[in-house]
């Protein structure tokens, strides 16, 4: 009888579980409108061109193999025997959580191989410098540099009160074998190839980096590469194929305790370490999603109390739906970034100067700009080099002039004496140029094939997936693309967005003189001779027009108006430490 009563309550208790279960099962998920890492496609951006540099620097961290919040003298190696990724979803509870959305999908748990989980790691695995809300660079994990006279040797000196967040200190030591660990990876071949000598010294804390030619910006790429604790790091085999769910050690005011590619959210805990100002929030959680709209719902619904697209504005055409909730302060800044249009130089009638002057004046820039930013965008100059860029100079404006753009073509000898509305090149061939996009910039294809064949200029459009983009765009595989520079991209290289079109970085332009110029901003810290140089550079794009700037353009960040202290820089946008350390309930 006490069997059968036993057994009567157990098989009661199975099925309140059961019925339990099946409610959870039907009842409506908190992820519904996130992405599933295995159904989809990227969302956002993905590593291009120039900023492939970014991808090897900024996309680096490892495995903390311990709860940073536990007893620090748990072995901070891989694995230590906790299954992050077992982690249930942060509740607020007791515990202030910042959510901020995002469309920039996160594909894979591996640190060095995933763009835009490294994008999100900057904020716990510092670089040695960063880009200031005034667009200077500055110290964040070095303290300040010192230059030799020839620009060869370059000494870091690290800051004192950093500590990982397993308990270790931040030492010189991590910083030479981080710049070591970048070169053996081919985003990092210019460090392999440039880095003749390193050396560490105890007594001033301090690393010093010995490169076989003047390299007169390494405080620049050095605020895009993560620094890795290397008592973590040695013990991997292959760093660039190492995946993990977390914990990461950190050395920020945040670490990296958990990546759910399932739930689509990554979770930032307090450093327990950090020796700093003190953070307001305890979690900071990154949920992304599958397109831009799910995002921007989110934040429609109160799900999310930010947003960050790296290197671009929240969506123009839902800024208005968003202020109609009352619930949002924006950010609004002008943007170093641009979209522009890239031609390729090695054949006729690209290679033709009139040609590309002419292709300039048949874009109606005005309504393509009216059309993709709603009024947020601005006409460029066609020195490509927008007005918030060091050095800028205002050159002429780009301009709308298709009879301008017939009668240079006409002078020059392209004619169309078929009578079939297409000129012929000086062969006799019908022009067609091929012009490489993406699905996002399908309106932008369209509208430029528009007012090149209203000159008399065919047009193809070849929509290619994104790794096709990419790598053909890296190689300039391609005729024409439409595409944008992002912040980045702007100033990496020689700056100027020089990367993009240098041949010898990402771009097809081997002009003696273009080059040149790029060689002598690399090769002087001198302010007369950095504005000489780089006035003549931006006077080279404006009369040579090697690219056609389409339009520059402003990035608008929303924020729940019960926060404040938000910080924006043009490298990070809003997510960057100073934010995260200033940030509190009004």
């Amino acid at each position: 009888m006490e069997w059968t009563k036993n057994r009567l309550l157990g098989i009661a208790a199975l099925s309140l579980l059961f019925i339990s279960g099946l409610f959870l099962v039907l009842s409506p998920s908190d992820e519904e409108g996130r992405v599933d890492f295995e159904a989809s496609g990227s969302g956002g951006e993905t590593a291009v061109g120039a900023d492939a540099g970014i991808n090897a620097g900024i996309n680096a961290g490892i495995n903390a193999g311990t709860d940073a919040g536990t007893d620090a003298g748990t072995d901070a190696g891989i694995n230590a025997g906790t299954d992050a990724g077992s982690a249930e979803t942060v509740s607020a509870g007791s515990e202030k959580v910042l959510k901020i959305a995002t469309p920039n999908v996160i594909k894979s748990e591996s640190l060095i191989g995933d763009y835009f989980l490294g994008i999100f790691a900057h904020l716990s695995n510092y670089p040695l410098m960063q880009l200031s809300e005034t667009g200077k660079l500055e110290g964040r994990l070095a303290d300040r540099y010192e230059v030799s006279e020839d620009h060869t040797e370059w000494t870091f000196y690290i800051k004192d009160d950093l500590y990982w967040s397993d308990g270790v200190k931040v030492s010189p030591e991590d910083v030479r074998f981080s710049v070591l660990c970048y070169a053996k990876i081919p985003t990092g071949r210019w460090i392999n190839d440039t880095l003749e000598s390193s050396a560490v010294s105890e007594a001033d804390n301090s690393v010093t980096l010995k490169f076989n030619k003047p390299y007169t910006r390494i405080n620049l790429e050095f605020a895009t590469y993560m620094i890795l604790p290397e008592h973590v790091w040695e013990k991997i085999e292959n760093p660039a194929e190492y995946t993990s769910k977390g914990p990461y050690v950190g050395c920020g005011p945040y670490y990296l305790e958990n990546i759910d590619l399932a739930a689509a959210h990554l979770i930032f805990r307090k450093n327990p370490y950090w020796q700093g100002k003190t953070p307001n929030f305890d979690v900071l959680e990154i949920d992304w999603y599958g397109s831009e709209d799910a995002a921007c719902l989110a934040l429609e619904k109160g799900d999310a109390d930010t947003y960050h697209k790296y290197a671009a504005s929240y969506p123009y055409a839902s800024i208005e739906r968003l202020e109609k909730t009352g619930t949002f302060n924006f950010v609004e800044k002008d943007s170093i970034g641009l979209c522009y249009l890239g031609i390729t130089l090695n054949e006729a009638p690209r290679s033709d100067p009139l040609f590309r002057e002419a292709l300039a004046f048949a874009i109606n820039y005005e309504e393509i700009i009216r059309l993709d930013t709603l009024g947020y965008g601005a006409v460029p100059n066609r020195g490509l080099v927008p007005p918030g860029m060091e050095y800028y100079k205002p050159t002429e404006k780009c301009s709308y002039a298709p009879e301008k753009a017939r009668k240079i073509l006409k002078d020059a000898g392209y004619a169309d004496k078929n009578n079939n509305g297409i000129l012929e090149d000086k062969s006799g061939k019908d022009i067609c140029l091929q012009l490489m996009i993406r699905q996002d910039y399908e309106r932008d294809a369209e509208l430029l094939q528009e007012y090149f064949r209203a000159v008399g200029i065919d047009v193809k459009i070849e929509n290619v997936d994104r790794n096709n983009y990419n790598d053909r765009k890296d190689s300039s595989g391609y005729e024409l693309v439409f595409s944008r520079a992002t912040p980045w991209g702007m100033l990496m290289h020689a700056g100027l967005g020089t990367g993009y079109f240098d041949y010898r970085r990402y771009g097809y332009i081997d002009d003696p003189e273009f080059t040149g110029l790029c060689d002598r901003l690399l090769n002087t810290t001198d302010p007369d001779s950095l504005k000489t140089a780089s006035y003549a550079l931006q006077d080279y794009y404006a009369e040579e027009l090697p690219v056609i700037p389409i339009y520059w353009k402003k990035i608008v960040v929303p924020y729940n108006k019960k926060f404040e202290g938000w910080h924006y820089n043009n490298m990070d946008g809003i997510y960057n430490p100073e934010t995260f350390l200033d940030l509190h309930e009004v």
